[in-house]
């Protein structure tokens, strides 16, 4: 019986240009073998299966390989090539820092470093899970990373690099490997299949592809488990079933039902998904993905950000037609919130069903607030006809044109109606200013107590709507002067602003009362109000001592100060 070798450690890249998805980084691990630009300490960190150890094995290989091809890869015909394809490669070694992470595993690391390569020029030491190491041994390495011999290469590879020390970062170019693009992961998984001589489906390799979550090893792992289950024939049902991924169709059907508030439907596709298998917080975090996909569906130009085969993707541009903008938001704020609060709740099947109740009643609410709002612009509408069928009864209206009818007015046939009411406002204009003329014309005498009574009857006349203005007003008494001059004394610049905005209507009543077009108006401060501003503090409490005499005693009583 032929022995089996998993798919991961099979096609693991043994050459730069055969790595997945990460170009950027061996680019650059290329050309600094090409320039002989060699670090004497590297950190590889990224998150697990993405090619963070077969990337610096193959630095390694390609170090060491003693006839390198014009693209920088190794030759695999050499002796050093040979030995490493062989695992019995003197120049390469590597340590699991999980399990000698202690300052012995380090200090014997140490003493090994001292020993020059048999074979090739670079011994490369590939430390792996480097985060594990404890802090004794990360200070007992310190010394050897900074200055190596000149021999020694040392590539750190770690899932966690917030863990490890700012002194051994300090000491290491680092490159940061990405998660896998699911494009990047189906295409290889149909390299797989097709070498295996495997028929599979493009959906159900991107099923797996998006299982992965950007590490290729974990695909790899979960196309073996496919192909175990299936045998050579890989189908969409097959994956789903088997990994435990919940079928695309639930949430195309749920978002049909929360579009047409159809909850009974909804929460029996919920029970259909429970009885499955599937837990409640890992059908929220699907359903908010979901929509977050029908979301980018709605415009052209984020399309491309969906990770889907061909025939999925086409069902979600579909169904972004049938769902608005509006709704898409509503519902991602929904699940989002019950994502946050599921761990939290003691009833989660019920913390689930309120969701999906809340998604249903998503539209239900819209057409709620387009109802209220069509009722306003009824109810708008309908006082606008009641105002305008009652001009028509108004008396300007009976005066200037009795033959204009209501249906007229809606029409917009009243600009005769306007014509005569513009003549009017003209002639009342025209008479004003008449009126106006013959005052200004006019030059009777008067005396002070007409001047006071006809002040005071002014000052009354506009209390209700000028308040403040009627008090000013009453404040003093005007003085009447040569030449129909009326002085009044104020205490303060506010004051006397407030009388200023109003000079013109109370000169021009006090000219028509008194029949006099000769009156002006001399508004002026008090000498003693302007001293009353420039008070000490000592002349102030004086001056308020002498209104009430209690405030001396106030100060006496608690010991009060200026």
């Amino acid at each position: 019986m032929e022995n089996f070798i998993v798919s991961a450690r099979k096609y693991r890249p043994a050459t730069f240009n055969s790595v997945v998805g990460q170009k950027s980084l061996t680019t650059t691990l290329k050309n600094a073998i090409k320039n002989n630009h060699l670090a004497h300490a590297y950190l590889f960190c990224g998150p697990r299966g993405v090619g963070k150890t077969t990337c610096a094995r193959i630095y390694a290989k390609t170090i060491n390989c003693q006839n390198l091809r014009d693209n920088i890869e190794p030759c695999n015909e050499c002796e050093s090539c040979i030995s490493f394809n062989e695992n019995r490669s003197y120049n390469i070694h590597e340590l699991d820092a999980a399990s000698n992470n202690s300052v012995e595993d380090i200090r014997s690391l140490i003493e090994q470093v001292r020993i020059p390569p048999q074979l090739g020029e670079k011994s490369v030491y590939i430390i792996d899970e480097v985060h594990m190491l404890s802090s004794q041994a990360f200070n007992a390495f310190l010394k050897t990373l900074e200055e190596p011999p000149k021999h020694a290469i040392f590539i750190l590879a770690t899932t966690e690099k917030h863990k490890i020390l700012p002194t051994i970062l300090s000491r290491c170019q680092i490159f940061d490997f990405n998660r896998i693009k699911v494009e990047d992961i189906t295409e290889h998984l149909e390299f797989v299949a097709k070498s295996e001589k495997i028929e599979a489906e493009h959906d159900a390799l991107n099923i797996i592809a998006q299982k992965a979550d950007g590490a290729m090893r974990d695909a790899l792992s979960y196309f073996d488990q496919i192909v175990s289950f299936s045998g050579s024939k890989i189908t969409y049902e097959n994956v789903i079933e088997n990994l435990n991924v919940l079928d695309y169709d639930y949430y195309f059907k749920l978002t049909e039902a929360f579009i047409n508030n159809e909850h009974t439907k909804a929460l029996l596709i919920f029970n259909e998904i429970l009885e499955k298998g599937f837990d409640g917080h890992h059908f929220i975090t699907g359903l908010s993905k979901h929509l977050r996909d029908l979301l980018v569906s709605k415009d052209p130009q984020t399309v491309e950000l969906l990770e889907v085969g061909a025939s999925i993707k086409e069902k979600y541009l579909n169904m972004a037609q049938n769902a608005t903008l509006m709704f898409l938001l509503q519902a991602l704020n929904i699940t989002n919130e019950s994502d946050l609060k599921y761990k939290v709740s003691q009833d989660k099947r019920l913390h689930v069903e309120l969701a999906i109740f809340n998604l249903c009643r998503i539209t239900n609410k819209a057409v709620e607030q387009t109802k209220t709002n069509v009722t306003q612009v009824i109810a708008t509408d309908k006082k606008k006809e009641e105002v305008t069928e009652e001009l028509p009864k108004k008396e300007e209206l009976k005066k200037t044109s009795s033959s204009v009818s209501i249906k007229g007015v809606l029409k917009g046939d009243f600009k005769p109606v306007k014509k005569e009411i513009e003549q009017k406002e003209d002639e009342k204009i025209k008479q004003n200013q008449q009126d106006t003329n013959e005052i200004i014309q006019a030059e009777q005498s008067f005396g002070e107590t007409e001047l006071v009574e006809v002040w005071n009857s002014y000052a009354q006349s506009i209390k209700a709507d000028k308040p403040r203005l009627n008090s000013i007003l009453k404040s003093s008494k005007p003085i009447l002067g040569e030449k129909f001059i009326i002085t009044f004394k104020l205490d303060n610049d506010f004051q006397k602003q407030a009388i200023e905005k109003e000079e013109n209507e109370i000169v021009r009543n006090l000219q028509k009362k008194l029949n006099n077009g000769k009156i002006k108006l001399d508004i002026i401060i008090s000498k003693e109000a302007t001293k009353k501003l420039l008070y000490t503090d000592i002349d102030k409490y004086k001056y308020l001592n002498e209104k009430n005499a209690n405030l001396n005693k106030l100060k006496q009583q608690f010991n009060l100060d200026f």
